[in-house]
């Protein structure tokens, strides 16, 4: 493996942490499980445009290349290899951001979660993955109440059945390139599917980019309820299932974005006079560590000037403080959308 040349125009941590000489000193390394930093680097080098550029294998890949991700979980969660992650479901006040329902669409929280002693994705066996499949499946049907649900196999999902949920927010796709070239999409649809309850307020998506995505979810506003709801599926699942965790680094996860709590917290919600200032609204959503997406997501575009907004920290805050990071933010969004 040689040292990868990246364009000029390249600008992802990868590019600027993996020099020369630290490329020669990480090169020869494998983990436990046999995960190389060529594996590491391979989505950040054949997609250039890449924001980050790593992903990880397994829980020792932050230990093997600490020399690499370090720097970069530094960098994008402003947390250094001293400090320590600090973890708080308890707290939160009663918000509902809009009341009167005229900006915000939905309301969603969601967590990254994989399976102590087991492989990340971009590694994990087929059987691995099938293994990790009835462990979860076997946890989610113990699940009573609001949470109680079905679920249901990618691989036996009529394709009118998949599209309608992708419309509707609710299920995953394939062909992500930056997941594709981290190898985690490798058997498709093999191991994989999704769990929602009778409502649909409430979600699991099974091997993606983590084994687990669990996910809260409904319309309108009301944050307070989202959160709740997440709390209490979090909690029914960890008396079944040991999830990967770092006293360091939090809960573990493919993407150095999403360590420590691991949450997103987001809100569909419509700006068109905003939308019209777009320097307006990076201050804004800078100011309150927050993260502008399109409608569909990563990599997407805004469209009938509604945006998807979330909190941008993960490490070094707690679930709750990430929570109020989206919370404030999108206060002051309202406030000066009504006043613009």
């Amino acid at each position: 493996m040689e040292y990868p040349t990246f364009p000029k125009e390249c600008n992802s941590l990868l590019a600027k942490y993996l020099t020369k000489e630290l490329f020669e000193i990480l090169k020869t390394r494998t983990t436990p499980n046999g995960f190389t930093l060529e594996k590491a680097i391979r989505s950040g080098v054949e997609n250039p445009d890449s924001s980050i550029g790593v992903y990880a294998g397994d829980k020792e890949s932050y230990t093997t290349f600490a020399e690499l991700f370090d720097p970069i979980i530094e960098e994008y969660h402003s947390f250094s290899k001293e400090s320590q992650y600090q973890s708080s479901f308890d707290g939160l006040e009663s918000v509902e951001l809009d009341p009167k329902g005229e900006y915000i669409l939905s309301t969603r929280i969601r967590v990254g979660r994989n399976l102590e002693g087991f492989p990340l994705g971009a590694i994990i066996s087929k059987e691995q993955r099938n293994e990790v499949e009835s462990l979860v499946v076997n946890a989610l049907s113990r699940l009573e109440g609001d949470l109680a649900g079905v679920y249901y196999p990618l691989y036996d999902m009529s394709q009118e059945v998949q599209e309608q949920l992708i419309e509707d927010h609710f299920l995953f796709k394939e062909g992500d390139r930056f997941l594709e070239s981290a190898g985690l999409n490798r058997d498709w649809a093999e191991g994989r599917g999704i769990f929602h309850n009778h409502n649909k307020t409430f979600l699991v998506w099974l091997n993606e980019e983590d084994q687990l995505r669990i996910i809260s979810m409904q319309k309108g506003g009301n944050i307070s309820e989202v959160f709740e709801r997440l709390v209490s599926a979090i909690k029914a699942l960890e008396e079944t299932l040991n999830f990967a965790y770092s006293e360091h680094l939090g809960y573990i996860s493919s993407c150095p974005t999403n360590l420590g709590t691991a949450m997103r917290a987001s809100v569909h919600i419509k700006l068109p006079k905003l939308s019209k200032d777009m320097e307006r609204l990076k201050s804004i959503t800078d100011k309150y560590h927050l993260q502008i997406r399109g409608v569909d997501g990563e990599h997407s575009e805004s469209r009938g000037a509604i945006f998807d907004i979330s909190n941008r920290r993960r490490l070094g805050i707690s679930e709750v403080e990430a929570v109020r990071d989206l919370v404030e933010g999108v206060k002051v969004l309202i406030e000066v959308e009504e006043k613009s």
